[in-house]
């Protein structure tokens, strides 16, 4: 092939791939148009040399509009153009508007507003890894840490407080948390072992990976917050997720998720807000209240990510999934924002969360009614030392003085609220502060001897008030050590 025919050829391409772009933006481009521009051996000599010249008329008004200004002149008769720094700034010019949008058509509205979301709300979601320490061997004191397990999160603040669920680092002594940073340019600064896939599909971010600690966890709500290590040089490059309101939901509302997949990258989902007031079991067995139901698929390992609205704002955290089979069935749940930033703030300043408490344990309910028949209510099984339950006299199982096993206290009423089971009853200590005082219903099974000295087990109804203590007095947490 001679040179002329070379560059003719290249020509074509360059010219094909300018109207192809502009065709497909515009929505006008068809098979038919590109053969009648472009089939020069199905035209005339003159026809063809015409089609050639319209053809370059047309990118010459094309390009600058496309590419910026750049100089293009017709050749006279010949349809050539003065070629060198055209053809090389238009191909890079095109192969770099195609790579940008490869399917080069127009975005719609929705389209746009998830994009602009997930690229301005994903350097604010992070990967974690867990791990815990074993033994090298059974004769040595040296360990190993061990990966056990991943998880999705946020960043809170730019102190380096990121916040995800409990459940995620349950089991873990140590963590390592993986964000987003700017620095497109830098490569990422990687452990010893992270299972974080290398790169980022945003080109302007690049991952960074720190050393975490556990600032306090709240096991009831299934909320945990860490705290990056050796962050003071490096706190302008994180980005807090800006928190919303779960006050004002309401079903039908759109909802994305953006959480990290277990060895893969940012990953986002959408669907919408498909329930309100719903409830979940925590980690301790409490149930977690007004939880959020969405449809956005929210699988194992997305835990702790963020439940966003369509405006990218906090709507949640992502705690759980309803699935028999494990895996996402169409109903994932978040724990509010509102809930999340009181947990939160608290964990920050204290460390801890200090809730009410009668100062008793309880019988988990299926287990009394299983063994003991209890059907309505909810048995004590034991009564702190100290306590202002043991001070209003309620009792837990006990052994009588002739070896009886005695039954403990049935709780079936708060404040004239009836406590059918141990959710009922945690609901509704939920609603008060410590120090408030609250009236207790209880049945009490006393045993009695008849005539001939047999016993027969009486049920008596009792009213009883306490104040409720705090989650860290004392004798509190002297129990749990």
């Amino acid at each position: 092939m001679r040179q002329g025919q070379i560059h003719k050829c290249y020509l074509s391409v360059v010219i094909v791939a300018v109207v192809v772009v502009d065709g497909f933006r515009s929505n006008t481009l068809s098979p038919a148009t590109t053969v009648e521009i472009f089939d020069d051996e199905s035209a005339s000599s003159s026809g063809a040399e015409e089609s050639r010249r319209r053809a370059l008329q047309r990118v010459a008004g094309m390009v600058p509009a496309l590419f910026g200004e750049k100089a293009l002149a017709l050749d006279g008769d010949s349809g050539l153009m003065q070629k060198e720094e055209f053809e090389r700034q238009t191909v890079e010019s095109t192969t770099t508007l195609i790579s940008r949008n490869p399917s080069a058509r127009r975005l719609t509205t929705d389209e746009e507003s998830r994009i602009e979301i997930f690229e301005r709300v994903a350097p604010s979601v992070v990967y974690i890894d867990t791990f815990s320490e074993r033994r090298v061997n059974e004769f040595s004191t040296n360990t190993l840490e061990v990966p056990i397990g991943s998880g999705s999160g946020f960043v809170w603040d730019r102190e380096g407080h990121i916040v995800t669920n409990f459940h995620v680092v349950q089991q873990a002594k140590t963590a390592q948390v993986t964000v987003l940073t700017p620095g497109g340019d830098k490569p990422s600064v990687r452990p010893a072992y992270t299972s974080a896939r290398p790169g980022t599909i945003l080109p302007d971010f690049v991952k960074t990976v720190y050393k975490a600690v556990v600032v306090g966890a709240d096991p009831a709500k299934d909320i945990a917050v860490l705290k990056l290590v050796d962050i003071e040089s490096a706190a302008e490059d994180l980005k807090p997720i800006e928190v919303g309101t779960s006050s004002t939901i309401r079903v039908g509302m759109g909802a994305l998720a953006i959480v990290c997949f277990t060895g893969l990258d940012h990953t986002l989902t959408g669907g919408i807000i498909s329930g309100i007031g719903r409830e979940v079991k925590s980690p301790t067995g409490r149930p977690i209240s007004n939880v959020i139901q969405t449809d956005a698929p929210i699988n194992p390992g997305n835990s702790g990510g963020p439940l966003l609205d369509m405006e990218g704002k906090l709507l949640g955290v992502a705690t759980a999934i309803y699935s028999p089979s494990g895996a996402s069935a169409g109903v994932g749940f978040a724990i509010p924002a509102d809930t999340v930033s009181y947990i939160v703030q608290m964990l920050i300043e204290k460390g801890q969360i200090v809730r009410p408490l009668l100062g008793i344990a309880l019988l988990e309910s299926k287990q009394a009614r299983q063994a003991l028949g209890v059907t309505k209510g909810v048995l004590i099984a034991e009564v702190i030392k100290g306590s202002s339950a043991e001070s209003a006299g309620l009792r837990g199982i006990r052994s009588s003085e002739n070896g009886i096993i005695e039954i403990g206290d049935i709780i079936t009423a708060i404040d004239d609220m009836p406590v059918e089971k141990d959710a009922d009853l945690y609901k509704i200590i939920d609603t008060h502060q410590p120090g408030d005082e609250v009236k207790i219903k209880v049945n009490r099974h006393e045993i009695t001897f008849d005539e001939e000295g047999l016993p027969e087990v009486v049920l008596k109804e009792r009213l009883v008030r306490l104040k409720l203590m705090a989650s860290d007095d004392k004798s509190i947490l002297n129990m749990n050590k």
